[in-house]
């Protein structure tokens, strides 16, 4: 069996259905249990006090919102190379849902920074180029938006996200390209010594592995909507062309 089989719509709609809500329900436990794991079971930090559980929601939430323009990134070179609809559909429905966990990584960021730096704001390398991720991510949905033939806006956005995956790489390795910073390294590492402490650790990824379920979960259900939409917009230009 090909991967290339669940581009056409027919079979994604067919196959898609349980998975999402497999995952929906896992996604819903693992979060559950990930956050009150987190925030109710685990010690306040020695130096950080309390505000070290900001963890269970920035460290995911940013880590899906990297991988989530990334995701576009791979459904856009497909359309790109491939000309397969679904693929295009699944980069436009990813996109809110990457907005939206953008966001959430810039203000539980920004409630964190307000404590440990003095200032809810900086205009640290990874910060900004957080930032100006999360406004390549309006522009995206505002150009897909903003164009009425769905090939034409699928071509133009897919040439944005290649441009916007820079800065996608820049909110990961900031911290490596800029010493300076004042972003802290990374909470997760291959190398053990910059994970956080154990106790942390094991909460943090159950948090993740919900984020990552809850995401796809949400990606599988809009890129169905999509395809529902594509269908009606198919079917309104038969009409007008036969009327």
């Amino acid at each position: 069996m090909s991967l290339w089989e669940y581009a056409n719509p027919a079979k994604f709609m067919a196959t898609s259905r349980r998975p999402m809500q497999a995952l929906g329900a896992a996604a819903a436990v693992a979060l559950a249990v990930g956050l009150v794991w987190g925030f109710f079971f685990t010690p306040d930090d020695y130096r950080q006090g309390a505000t070290v559980k900001i963890i269970y929601l920035h460290v995911p939430s940013a880590l899906m919102a990297i991988n989530g323009w990334l995701m576009m990134l791979v459904a856009s070179l497909i359309w790109l190379i491939r000309r397969h609809h679904v693929s295009a559909l699944a980069a436009r429905a990813a996109a809110p849902v990457g907005m939206t966990m953008t966001l959430v990584a810039l203000v539980t960021g920004a409630v964190w920074g307000s404590p440990m730096w003095g200032t809810w704001w900086a205009w640290d390398p990874r910060l900004t180029s957080f930032l100006i991720l999360f406004l390549f991510y309006l522009g995206y949905i505002a150009l897909w938006e903003a164009i009425e033939d769905p090939d034409t806006a699928a071509d133009l956005t897919s040439v944005l996200c290649l441009v916007g995956s820079v800065f996608a790489v820049l909110s990961r390795y900031a911290v490596l390209f800029w010493n300076q910073g004042l972003h802290q390294g990374a909470s997760l590492s291959l190398d053990a010594e910059e994970n956080v402490a154990d106790v942390f650790y094991f909460p943090l990824l159950v948090c993740i592995a919900g984020f990552v379920m809850l995401f796809v979960a949400l990606v599988l259900l809009r890129t169905r909507t999509e395809v529902r939409a594509r269908r009606l917009h198919v079917l309104t230009m038969r009409r007008r062309m036969s009327a």
